[in-house]
């Protein structure tokens, strides 16, 4: 019986040590989103990750070669700005896709019935805004579907497809499970350091970083607690639209990509 006892107790210790490993290499495997920003008008490349985004319908970028640009925005909390943002996207007729947390849904409810009314989107950024890479997919499971209720609660957006991985981080295994579960990551190919609050540089700042990295097909990053932001925004629309941009929704990107060739006619 001692022995036995024993054995019991190695094998328990073995299966929260060997456990526990496992944790470690699954968190060390996480990916951090980013690239080599150009300065070439061109799609950033982004290297091994080209193949895995493809594998799972992952985005980063319109590679059509189109003259379209995506504007997206994180929200995890408010500043101030973001009704000055949606000023300017209402009265340029563009449309934009809001990436969300769950205390932002709770801070600004109003904010996000704004969103969907004027015929934006709201994509999900996560409930809490963990490391997805680092929790388990029922984790990962209660994070979208508790911020998917969250907006569905204070707004006519009863659906959530777009999701954008906390802090970019992601693997094989949150993308698998982000699938199963009704989503499409969508990253970015333009982004500047826009986010610190306390070190706004004014709005030709935000205006030259985008201008000089922007190229056919980008999606946008933009953090809207940026003044320089959403000064810069109005100026931004117009000089792309003059240079021959078009600003699309990630739907058009998403749907023209799923459509057969020939058959997407507009």
């Amino acid at each position: 019986m001692r022995k036995y006892t024993l054995m019991t107790i190695v094998i328990v210790f073995l299966t929260f040590f060997i456990g526990g490993l496992q944790l470690e290499a699954k968190a060390s495997n996480g990916y951090g989103w980013g690239f080599k920003k150009n300065t070439d008008h061109k799609v950033p490349d982004i290297g091994s990750y080209q193949d895995i985004l493809k594998k799972y319908g992952s985005y980063y970028a319109d590679d059509s070669g189109e003259k379209n640009i995506y504007l997206t925005f994180d929200n995890g909390y408010e500043e101030g700005y973001t009704d000055d943002v949606l000023d300017v996207l209402h009265k340029e007729d563009v449309p934009a896709t809001f990436f969300v947390t769950g205390h932002y849904v709770e801070d600004q409810p109003d904010l996000i019935e704004r969103m969907v009314d004027e015929g934006h989107t709201i994509g999900n950024h996560s409930y809490h805004h963990p490391d997805f890479t680092t929790i388990s997919k029922e984790s990962i499971k209660e994070e979208l579907e508790s911020l998917k209720k969250a907006v569905a609660e204070v707004s006519d957006q009863k659906d959530l497809k777009y999701l954008r991985p906390p802090k970019g981080t992601f693997n094989e295994e949150t993308l698998e499970w982000a699938n199963e579960l009704g989503y499409i990551h969508v990253f970015w190919s333009l982004a500047f350091v826009d986010w610190e609050t306390g070190n706004q540089k004014g709005w030709e700042y935000a205006f030259n970083e985008i201008m000089d990295q922007i190229h056919p097909g980008a999606i946008i990053l933009l953090h809207a607690v940026s003044a320089d932001n959403a000064a810069a925004l109005e100026h931004l629309i117009q000089e792309l639209r003059e240079q021959g941009y078009s600003f699309k929704s990630l739907d058009d990107m998403v749907i023209k990509d799923k459509i057969p060739e020939g058959i997407y006619g507009f």
